[in-house]
């Protein structure tokens, strides 16, 4: 059975002083619902403060990015084993990665290859553009994401899906639950064919995109989303708190 998921994006935002006292705002709270499985996932700066603020807790933590080397001469990039002692998880092929920075399928399946060898979970991000809906391509790109992103990768249930359609992050336009469920469905289908149904079954996949606590129960009741990755409303206490809730309601 798939433990739902709830993790949280904070993207660029928060000081070391502001990620603690959200922290401090959230977590005996979160620690309340035990059905559900709670990651965050600040900016590198405020990782190791916040490890020592959950490390007792039902919270966990996750990196929003990671670089493929282990070590060398590479300014400014946070390498897998840097991670292992705070993190579980880790966010690779963010939308926002892919866009400003360049990243590509290559790149995404390099980073989850060194996470995994490490030990971190990686959360892995496709999705599609809003001219790409439009021109009903958006099975071929999500198709094509998952499996040149997990091309050479063995079969392994640990994984996580986050399905963010970009016309979605951050504009305010959620897809509707039944239109997230599709997508999530062809990428479980996608994953059945490139490893196998057994471990498809067993992937979390999260949908993200303008999740609020409004609309988090409208995909998390949809049977192949198993949760969200959060943005904006991750970096407010009681509406991260509310979807977190709100999740173990639906998914008992």
């Amino acid at each position: 059975m798939r433990i739902p998921l709830i993790a949280a994006n904070w993207k660029m935002n928060t000081t070391i002083t502001e990620a603690i006292s959200l922290v401090k705002a959230i977590q005996p709270e979160l620690d309340k619902v035990t059905n559900v499985e709670k990651v965050l996932c600040p900016p590198f700066i405020s990782l190791s403060a916040i490890y020592e603020l959950i490390k007792d807790t039902s919270v966990k933590l996750g990196a929003q990015n990671v670089y493929f080397q282990s070590k060398g001469a590479f300014t400014g990039e946070i390498s897998p084993i840097m991670l292992r002692d705070l993190c579980e998880f880790v966010i690779i092929g963010h939308s926002e990665r892919r866009q400003y920075f360049g990243e590509t399928d290559e790149i995404v399946n390099k980073k989850i290859k060194a996470a995994l060898e490490i030990g971190l979970i990686p959360i892995v991000c496709v999705g599609e553009a809003l001219d790409v809906r439009e021109n009903l391509k958006t099975e071929a790109v999500i198709s094509a994401q998952v499996q040149n992103g997990l091309a050479g990768v063995p079969a392994n249930k640990s994984i996580v899906v986050a399905y963010e359609p970009i016309w979605a992050i951050g504009t305010g336009k959620a897809a509707t639950g039944e239109q997230a469920n599709q997508t999530c469905k062809l990428i479980r289908d996608t994953i059945a064919k490139l490893w196998d149904t057994m471990t498809a079954d067993s992937i979390r996949i999260l949908y993200g995109g303008s999740v609020t606590p409004d609309n988090i129960s409208e995909f998390t009741s949809q049977p192949d989303i198993d949760g969200g990755l959060v943005g904006g409303a991750s970096l407010k206490a009681n509406d991260f708190v509310t979807i977190v809730s709100r999740t173990a309601r639906v998914r008992p």
